[in-house]
Order: C-alpha cells, then structure tokens, then sequence
C-alpha cells in the first residue's frame, strides 16, 4: 500500500477534509445512540423486575451488530461505486492512465483506500459493541469472528462497487446497479429458494411417494440453498446465532428448506462462506482491471505514436 500512489494520494485527501470525520461521528453516533437507549431500558427493566436477564443483554448485543451491519451494507457501495466513475466525470482519469501506474494500481488503491475507511469505522465503533463485555458471554475470540465477517462484507460489497465504478462511466448508474446488485445477492437469493422449495413441495404433492404417504419424503430448496454462502447476510446470521448460543448455527434456515443439517459445509458454514466471498471479490477486482487495461494500453499506445 505503501508503494501505490493511488493510495496514498487518497488517504492525504481523506485525512485533510472534514468528511472522513462527518461519516465517523454519525456512524458511531447513530450507534451509542442505539446501544445506550437500549442498555437504558435494560437497566429500568431490571428495576422494576429486581432481577437481572442476561439474555436481554445478549439481545441487546445482537441488535448493536445487527445495526453495523446494515450500516455498512448502506456506506460501503456509496464510497466505491463513485470511486472510477468519479475520476471519468473529473476528467481525471485520463490523466491518471498516461502515467506509469497500472490498471490494477489504479484499482486496487482506490479500493484499499475506501477499505481504509471502513476499516476504521468498524474499529472506531468497537467500544460501543464493546459494552455487553460489562456483563459476560462474549470472548475476544467472538469479536474478533465479528470484525472477520464485518472485514470480509466491505470487502465483497466494495469489490462490486469498485467493478461497476470502472464498467460505467457515470457515477449515478454505477451506484444504482451496486445497489441493485446487492440486493439481489441478498434477497434474490433468498427468493429463489423458496421458489425452488415451493416446486420441490409441488412435486412431491404429485408424487407416488406422497400419496403413499412415506414420511421420508420432504421438500428442499436443493442445490440453490448453496447460494446463500454469497449472502452476506446468512454469514452474519451464522456468526451472530452462534456467539448467542441458539445451537447450530443456521439450523432454523436449514430446517427451513429441507437441508440436512449434518452436510460437510453446512458444519463449516462461516468459513466456506467468508473464503467464497473473497474469492468473488478478488475475481470482481480482476475484472474491474479488466475494464480499465483496455483503456490504459489504448492511452499507452498513442503516447507511443506521439
């Protein structure tokens, strides 16, 4: 990171602006906002009750993480997707690529940049995820599973934004078709199971099987239910219905669509899941170079003929 100018020339404008500071103070404002109104009426409850329910504390952790992850689903595609296509509206990016970076340079500093700075709001919120470690049940161990999964979620929504930043030229439909994108990998894959269960149930309605009335026979979402390991979503299900000591992790979901919960994966679900989104983000980041090599050597070789 040290070597890419890219990056370093993002990171001296970041820390001289006043919008770096604007997007930590009311992404951990909306935060402690959040956790101290809930820890407030956790304390009147137990005033009133004059017992202590630990599990409202661990509901009371689950929402504070939940709300980050929603958080950075929202921020993450608006700082990438205007990350390329922003430079093409400056009328910078021409500048850029008759110099001796390379696409991937280019690339990969923009979004190391803006990886940065998520990165640091995740660190900055942690005091506020921090607080149930007042009262028990989660181990350093659990937030640092935590930090992997929100690490591994901003890698995987900014690779996309940092893709279509440098597929579109404009910086609206880039950010339009982020978004788009996101929301079909979370609910599109969601939807698509059930309608996968929804056939595998009609089926078996016209099967001998059912009308014999075998009690084996159960519908299933099949090998769609696998999709959910791009879902960052069900990962952060996984990882959260885990620290919260619900069993199995994603054995409702699994239950659910008819999935045996003994499967080999369904076993490893968080690490399958987070190494898969990183390797659909680092394949998103070879084709957003892709999109700008084309670009580059044309620049090269007219610089050459010159």
């Amino acid at each position: 990171m040290k070597q890419n100018p890219v990056y370093n020339r993002e990171m001296r404008v970041s820390s001289r602006s006043m919008k770096l500071p604007l997007i930590i103070f009311l992404f951990n404002g909306i935060l402690f906002l959040v956790t101290l109104l809930n820890m407030y009426s956790v304390i009147m409850q137990v005033k009133a009750s004059a017992s202590i329910q630990y599990s409202s504390f661990m509901e009371l952790y689950e929402f504070v993480t939940s709300m980050e992850f929603i958080l950075l689903m929202f921020i993450v595609p608006a700082v990438t997707a205007s990350a390329i296509s922003g430079e093409r509206e400056r009328q910078t990016l021409d500048l850029m690529l008759t110099t001796r970076m390379s696409a991937g340079q280019i690339v990969t500093g923009k979004l190391l940049s803006a990886l940065s700075t998520l990165f640091l709001l995740i660190l900055s919120s942690f005091p506020a995820v921090a607080m149930v470690f007042v009262y028990g049940g989660i181990t350093w161990t659990d937030a640092f599973s935590l930090i992997l999964c929100y690490v591994t979620v901003a890698f995987f929504a900014g690779s996309i934004g940092i893709c279509f930043s440098a597929a579109f030229k404009r910086s609206t439909v880039s950010t339009v078709v982020t978004y788009g994108t996101l929301t079909a990998v979370v609910a599109g894959t969601y939807f698509l199971n059930r309608f996968a269960l929804s056939v595998s149930g009609m089926d078996l309605q016209r099967s001998a099987a059912y009308v014999l009335g075998e009690s084996s026979a159960k519908a299933s979402s099949g090998g769609f239910f696998y999709l959910f390991l791009l879902n960052p979503a069900v990962t952060f299900m996984a990882v959260i219905g885990g620290q919260a000591g619900r069993g199995t992790p994603l054995a409702d979901i699994v239950s659910y669509f008819g999935i045996p919960e003994n499967g080999f994966i369904i076993k490893h679900w968080i690490g399958f899941s987070i190494l898969i989104q990183l390797a659909a983000g680092m394949a998103l980041i070879n084709r957003a170079i892709h999109f700008v090599e084309p670009i580059k050597h044309k620049k090269t070789s007219r610089k050459g003929k010159k």
